[in-house]
């Protein structure tokens, strides 16, 4: 038999044992479930139900068919609910938190290519420059770009390190003296990264040689972004990651300083909170996210 309504409509109508009551839970008309069975049992050729005022009971061969059909056709809705799971598994809710600068550049084309892979997965995106508590705030996963973690109370997960560049715009080189090394950095001018008051420590290094300058306070913000916007302005020197700079590099409003001398890169973590594993759309979205981001510029796995 190719098609498999009409042993659908029969079943259900053997299972309610009524033609009415059938047709409200297959959402169709008494009439045209009447017309279905009656349709099945002309092409069988036998009479499947017999029919009262009150009652719809089976006949000997009606019986016959359920029993032999009713599996046949359970298992046949089992293969297509695998298939299904096999094509969109994952259906629910995730909570990210993300820092702001990486956030408005980054996650806009991630949400969208993620939403295309993962129609039946709703995101919440809160986006914020502090460290924020992964179990407090009550978030599935947190992206965070820093230092390498020491935190112990949460599961870290490094994805790739994130390159660095110090950086000024051409116009405050020009009526500077352009330092070539980190001694000749005027602090009054380097701007800080940072989440309060204090100076911001740029780890540099050069052919085994290490230099830790300490920048100043003239202006310290906690968005890259802020910082990046205040040098092409002429504000003086900062110390960016590669993703925020490289727009600006490349269309050279801005250019690289001390470009002999590199600083040490961050890290691109996932934040997690204490799961024993990570459930199946926490899974998903990590293993999704660090795909997207292995073709985007500014974002180093080969030393991950």
């Amino acid at each position: 038999m190719q098609d498999l309504k009409p042993l659908r409509v029969f079943l259900e109508v053997a299972a309610q044992e009524s033609f009415v009551r059938a047709a409200k839970a297959l959402n169709m008309t008494p009439a045209t479930v009447t017309r279905i069975v009656a349709k099945l049992e002309e092409e069988l050729d036998r009479q499947l139900l017999l029919r009262t005022t009150r009652h719809v009971s089976l006949t000997s061969y009606g019986a016959l068919v359920a029993a032999r059909y009713r599996p046949v056709v359970e298992a046949f809705d089992q293969v297509g609910e695998e298939l299904t799971q096999d094509t969109q598994p994952f259906r629910g809710r995730l909570s990210i938190n993300v820092p702001m600068s990486f956030g408005l550049r980054l996650m806009p084309g991630l949400i969208q290519s993620f939403r295309l892979a993962y129609p039946n997965i709703d995101l919440v995106v809160r986006m914020t420059d502090r460290l924020v508590d992964v179990m407090a705030e009550e978030c599935d996963l947190a992206v965070r770009i820093s230092n390498p973690p020491e935190d112990k109370s949460t599961i870290w997960r490094k994805v790739c390190e994130i390159p660095r560049k110090v950086v000024a715009s051409k116009a405050f080189l020009d009526r500077t003296t352009r330092p070539e090394h980190p001694d000749q950095l005027d602090r009054n001018f380097c701007l800080s990264y940072g989440h309060d008051v204090e100076p911001e420590s740029w780890p540099l290094h050069k052919a085994g040689m290490k230099n830790t300058f300490t920048a100043g306070t003239a202006l310290v913000s906690n968005n890259g972004d802020v910082l990046l916007t205040m040098i092409q302005r002429d504000a003086g020197i900062v110390l960016l990651p590669e993703f925020i700079a490289a727009d600006a590099l490349k269309s050279e409003t801005i250019e690289e300083v001390l470009p002999g001398w590199a600083v040490s890169s961050l890290w691109l973590s996932l934040y997690y909170p204490p799961y024993t594993t990570l459930p199946p759309l926490v899974e998903a979205f990590t293993d999704f996210f660090e795909a997207y981001l292995a073709d985007i510029d500014g974002f180093n796995f080969e030393e991950t």
